[in-house]
């Protein structure tokens, strides 16, 4: 096992009830499979992360399979740059509800999730048995020191002194973020003065950069698939009453997705 106690550093042993290290500090598995290594006071908020009702529609939407040429490139790149061990561990980072990290299960790998939300935890827990899934921050990753093969971070948020902590030497990491055009059509929408996503090099102290990647293509989603999307994006909090009415009353809304996708990895 390769969860760390979150209060004291020292290793979590696995027991029936949960995991506990040895200064007695408990975290016990909840019905669902998951375990909560986010204690309150690193929380930040009462229930951080994505609201249940974020998290039904991010669900929906991916299961429709408009995001599925993401998964399945992030997928190929992991299967090609992964460093060659008998066992890999790998974390996806901002897991939510588990659609990406499914994707990356097979019988030579444990898997991990991470997320701050607690809902998010919960549902990918029921959905996925195989994959162990916790509670945590990308801020403070619950894994010992050098114990994990490859990192996937898919717009999720992270200190990169615990990306370059917890991977081990020649391990890798896999960064999702949005290219310049990514759902322009939904900021046309909302602002007057659409800007296109800032795409400045990203600069990771302690990795080398192996592939760097655009995954571009559109969108014909119905009005339902249409909200659901805008309600996984930031630009929901900022979309006018008439904006929801519009997609809602729309036949049908054609967008693009533009993803920039960068394999790292960490220096021997």
């Amino acid at each position: 096992m390769l969860y760390i106690c979150p209060l004291c550093q020292s290793p979590l042993t696995e027991d029936l009830q949960g995991y506990a290290c040895e200064k007695r500090h408990r975290f016990d598995r909840a019905k669902e499979g998951y375990v909560n290594l986010l204690p309150v006071q690193h929380k930040g908020s009462k229930d951080p992360g994505d609201s249940p009702e974020m998290l039904q529609a991010r669900r929906q939407f991916l299961d429709e399979g408009h995001y599925q040429p993401l998964r399945d490139q992030v997928a190929k790149l992991l299967d090609e740059h992964l460093p060659t061990a008998s066992t890999a561990a790998i974390v996806d980072l901002g897991c939510g509800e588990g659609y990406y990290t499914s994707a990356w299960v097979n019988d030579n790998r444990e898997v991990y999730g991470v997320d701050v939300s607690k809902f998010a935890i919960k549902s990918a827990a029921k959905r996925y048995p195989k994959i162990q899934f916790s509670v945590a921050s990308g801020y403070r990753l619950p894994f010992a020191s050098a114990s994990l093969s490859a990192i996937i971070r898919i717009y999720a948020p992270s200190k990169v002194e615990e990306l370059m902590r917890t991977l081990c030497p020649g391990g890798i990491l896999i960064t999702v973020t949005p290219a310049a055009r990514h759902l322009y059509q939904f900021k046309a929408l909302i602002y007057q003065d659409v800007q296109l996503h800032d795409e400045k090099e990203e600069a990771l102290e302690g990795f080398e950069c192996l592939v760097e990647q655009r995954l571009h293509y559109p969108l014909t989603l119905t009005a339902s698939s249409a909200t659901q999307l805008l309600q996984m994006t930031p630009f929901a909090w900022r979309a006018s009453e008439n904006v929801w009415q519009y997609l809602a009353d729309s036949k049908s809304f054609s967008c693009e997705t533009d993803f920039k996708i960068t394999v790292w990895r960490k220096a021997e």
